[in-house]
């Protein structure tokens, strides 16, 4: 996919190819939420990929407790190896400080015993940042207080698409199909047990219980039988004090990614793709399955749906992304049903983005490779003004 070289200001001591200055981009990964280590996998996969010779790399990794630390641009070291999930830490590098305010972008980097030295300004920051405190709209804003581009989602649509009650809200106020759930509010559990059992009722079996806002399938149980609801309840608890409790749906699961258009264009839809789970011990497509049992699950794109049936998952798609108001990419969740009806379950303003997870293979497999992608991401949102737009 053809992207232009776009003009950026001058950085002192930045990169040039051809006398053409690179744009500086910040790499941010990690973060507090529990897909920290997801994050940090999909940081290696992105060093690995992006083009050394367009783009100037800064690697800024955030700490559990949220300092953000300059880090080594060495894939390996934030790589998930046998099970074992990286993390950044305090003593991963210097502690990276973003002024506030506008024409104001030179990043500091303050090490242990020395006087704050200089990094340089930022042209546009990558937040590979999954979960509460990067994919919810709170980073977002800080960027845009910072005055500085960044791929992905803004402010309000990053909020919405973590919140999976508002989400479906606003997807059902838009007229697209969402399957029946009960949001669960702080509290209500402890107070209203019989209320919530009996708004549940009507749902039937199974359940799925889930952290409001949460991803890659954290805090998330499957519930055939009503007297493990406590159990499940208290499991998703853990990771958020709301929770929304959705019904199951008999259809397959059905994933489309979703890629922002240039100069006002229209939003872009891959060809859709399918998970299939294969090991019984994973009753659905939980965290295990996802990133520690990858021979459990089958990934397979285009999935094997009419031409009709794949129509309309890629219209939905980008009808979801339009609906929430998303920029950049997204990967929008389905189910198709028996009768080829579709559902939406949700919708992700910042997928996972290593080389094998699901948003760039439904790319490779529609003919924008997973390094073309990653440009295209970052000349969009080179291209996107500041402030209100």
């Amino acid at each position: 996919m053809p992207s232009s070289q776009l003009p950026v200001p001058e950085i002192a001591g930045s990169a040039t190819t051809g006398g053409v200055r690179r744009p500086r981009v910040l790499l941010l990964f990690g973060g507090r939420s529990g897909e920290h280590a997801i994050s940090c996998a999909t940081a290696a996969g992105v060093m690995r990929a992006i083009d050394r010779d367009r783009y100037d790399v800064v690697p800024v990794g955030i700490t559990r407790e949220g300092h953000w630390v300059l880090v080594a641009d060495t894939p390996e070291l934030w790589e998930i190896h046998s099970g074992r999930l990286p993390e950044v830490t305090a003593a991963s590098g210097g502690e990276v400080i973003l002024p506030m305010g506008t024409g104001q972008r030179e990043l500091r980097v303050l090490d242990r015993g020395e006087f704050p030295r200089e990094l340089g300004n930022v042209d546009v920051v990558l937040p590979l940042l999954h979960g509460p405190f990067g994919e919810d709209g709170t980073l977002q804003g800080l960027l845009e207080m910072a005055d500085v581009r960044y791929v992905g989602s803004g402010v309000l649509a990053s909020a919405v698409g973590m919140d999976k009650h508002f989400m479906k809200v606003v997807l059902a106020g838009q007229g697209i199909p969402v399957g029946p759930f009960v949001t669960v509010l702080p509290g209500q559990w402890q107070r209203d047990r019989a209320g919530v059992l009996a708004a549940l009722e009507p749902l039937g079996l199974p359940l799925f219980v889930k952290p409001a806002r949460a991803g890659s399938s954290l805090g998330i149980s499957r519930v055939t039988d009503l007297a493990d609801l406590p159990a499940a309840i208290a499991e998703a608890h853990r990771h958020d004090p709301k929770l929304v409790i959705e019904a199951g749906i008999v259809g397959r699961e059905i994933e489309c990614a979703v890629l922002g258009g240039r100069e006002g264009q229209r939003a872009r839809a891959s060809l859709p793709g399918e998970i299939v789970v294969t090991d019984a011990a994973h009753t659905f497509y939980d965290f295990e399955a996802k990133y520690l049992d990858e021979a459990s699950v089958r990934l397979s794109c285009p999935a094997d749906l009419p031409d009709e049936v794949i129509a309309r998952v890629r219209e939905l798609a980008v009808q979801t992304f339009e609906a929430v108001g998303a920029e950049g990419l997204s990967r929008v969740d389905v189910f198709v049903r028996p009768d080829g009806s579709v559902v939406v379950n949700e919708i992700n303003t910042m997928p996972g983005f290593t080389p094998f997870s699901m948003y760039p293979r439904m790319w490779d497999r529609t003919g924008v490779g997973y390094a073309d992608l990653l440009d295209e991401l970052l000349q969009l949102a080179l291209e996107r003004p500041l402030g209100l737009r």
